[in-house]
């Protein structure tokens, strides 16, 4: 039967872990807990970021975006997970078109995960560097309108890159040996030219990827040469210390990304690839509540009072 797309293949088998019978039980276990502490860490973060009066300044209000981006990422990809963890092969089916929803919406926030980072390095550079405009600088409105581009380009970009994967043909074996459609497996199982694609990926891709990460690196260059103009030892780690969270988040998402997708395909190792994946997809968006509850002592006083809020009408 033949697509619209020129495929013969009308769905997927997703058969990542399936070599992995013993170990199954246990793996659901571990990533369903990890999806209720993903949940529950990041609702508590949106939670006292719009009910607390010391969290209401823009670093609080991109950190409040970033952990619904950081939900909608592991909804994305974990339920499809457990799902195929109690199942067999036959069970982990998902459509063509399921699997090409999934490749949009993950790449949607991701993206937007990506620009949200170089905002926030943004936010970070003007507060330490141009702390006198800052307030003028970085006012709601722009707030706002940040977060609207950045819907807009990874919206934009996930559709391009959807586009160019659901017109490949894939007329032979349907088996992805991921945990999730994305399109570095797909092109693997394309009879396709996949040229335009990986084209696309180190032009397009290196932009939206390579070009927030370039921005954050340069912010924190600048940021650490006016840290290092402080006289007082503690004035310097007072100062470093409002954005050593977002560089611990940054440095562990944008390392593994780099990692997967821009290295050379000689190098290519099935497992370090599920490894790198399951860093920044699932292990990510469940840190980050804590990276930044960890060094912020505001954070850590809004977290104690909601805990306080939601213990006390129990009694």
């Amino acid at each position: 039967m033949e697509a619209t797309n020129s495929s013969s293949v009308m769905e997927f088998i997703l058969t990542t872990f399936a070599d992995l019978h013993s170990f199954q039980l246990w793996l659901f276990t571990a990533f369903f807990f990890i999806l209720i502490i993903t949940i529950a860490g990041n609702l508590a973060i949106i939670t006292m970021t719009f009910s607390d009066s010391q969290l209401q300044g823009p670093m609080y209000f991109f950190l409040a975006n970033l952990s619904f981006v950081d939900i909608c990422m592991c909804l994305v990809t974990v339920p499809q997970m457990l799902k195929n963890l109690l199942l067999d092969l036959r069970g982990r089916v998902i459509l063509f078109w399921g699997c090409m929803a999934q490749v949009y919406f993950f790449l949607t926030f991701a993206n937007v995960e990506d620009f949200l980072l170089s905002v926030m390095a943004y936010d970070r550079y003007l507060a330490i560097c141009d702390p006198l405009h800052y307030v003028m600088v970085m006012n709601r409105r722009l707030c706002s309108q940040l977060i609207v581009f950045c819907w807009i380009l990874s919206t934009a970009n996930a559709i391009l890159h959807t586009a160019l994967t659901s017109r490949l043909s894939y007329c032979g074996s349907n088996k992805i040996n991921h945990y999730l459609c994305d399109m570095v497996p797909l092109f693997k199982l394309s009879c396709s030219d996949i040229t335009i694609n990986q084209l696309v990926i180190f032009t397009e891709g290196s932009i939206v990827v390579a070009g927030p990460f370039l921005f954050i690196f340069s912010s924190y260059v600048r940021i650490i040469f006016a840290i290092l103009k402080i006289r007082s030892a503690k004035g310097r780690r007072k100062v470093f210390s409002t954005c050593s969270s977002h560089l611990a988040v940054v440095t562990f998402y944008f390392g593994t990304i780099l990692f997967m997708y821009f290295r050379p395909s000689s190098s290519y190792s099935l497992t370090k690839d599920r490894i790198a994946s399951v860093m920044y997809t699932i292990l990510a968006p469940m840190l980050n509540p804590f990276i930044y509850t960890l060094r912020n002592k505001d954070v850590q006083q809004a977290s104690r009072k909601l805990f306080v809020r939601i213990k006390v009408p129990s009694h």
